[in-house]
């Protein structure tokens, strides 16, 4: 996968795909940190969509267990989704990206990561309700994670300049994603002392703010 044509790297990793697919969970912890680097390298080199795709495919199956969450995030995986967030104007790879994130955002490094990147919340905040249902659940839920284990006071503070509260008002105030308001409450509720009464969020959205 480090090198090859196109159509080599994506036969690559469609064949990896096939033979996770098929893998018990004993084999899929075995799978060494260099198959990660490597997964990880072509999505940071974005070699064809269908590849990108495959890939986040291929992360997802490796990442129900969590030592390989943590191998995926060594792998420097978290930047590389960000700025594939920054760039993607595709559904399905969009929705892809936030369904390996909100995994990855399970364990602390996955989190850390995301903190430290400095468009990481922001991108995942703009993402919800601007893709599909999906992509909205699971931007919710990434946040979720950020704002019960990772909420310093200064993320909550930056959560709200970015337009995290806000944005957590409208999910409650759309149609549908039943899911994502159930889990936009709680974040709201959580961290209402420092958000409720903020000028930052714009009067019609506070009157949807949990009680």
């Amino acid at each position: 996968m480090q090198s090859g044509t196109c159509e080599s790297r994506a036969y690559a990793v469609k064949l990896l795909n096939s033979m996770f697919e098929v893998a018990d969970i004993i084999q899929l912890s075995s799978v060494r940190m260099e198959l990660f680097v490597e997964v990880v390298r072509l999505l940071r080199d974005q070699v064809s969509r269908k590849v990108t795709k495959s890939a986040l495919k291929l992360l997802i199956r490796a990442c129900p267990m969590s030592r390989n969450r943590v191998k995926v995030v060594d792998a420097s995986a978290v930047p590389v989704l960000i700025d594939l967030l920054l760039d993607s104007c595709d559904k399905r790879q969009s929705e892809l990206t936030l369904i390996l994130l909100d995994v990855l955002c399970q364990c602390a490094e996955g989190r850390a990561e995301l903190l430290k990147h400095g468009a990481g919340i922001a991108i995942v905040s703009k993402k919800i309700l601007r893709v599909s249902e999906t992509a909205s659940e699971r931007g919710v839920r990434i946040l979720l994670s950020i704002a019960k284990f990772s909420a310093t006071p200064s993320i909550v503070q930056e959560m709200l300049q970015v337009g995290v509260a806000a944005k957590l008002c409208l999910v409650l105030q759309a149609e549908g994603t039943s899911k994502a308001k159930e889990k936009a409450r709680e974040i709201l509720r959580l961290h209402a002392r420092a958000w409720k009464n903020s000028p930052c969020i714009r009067a019609e959205f506070l009157s949807s703010y949990p009680a």
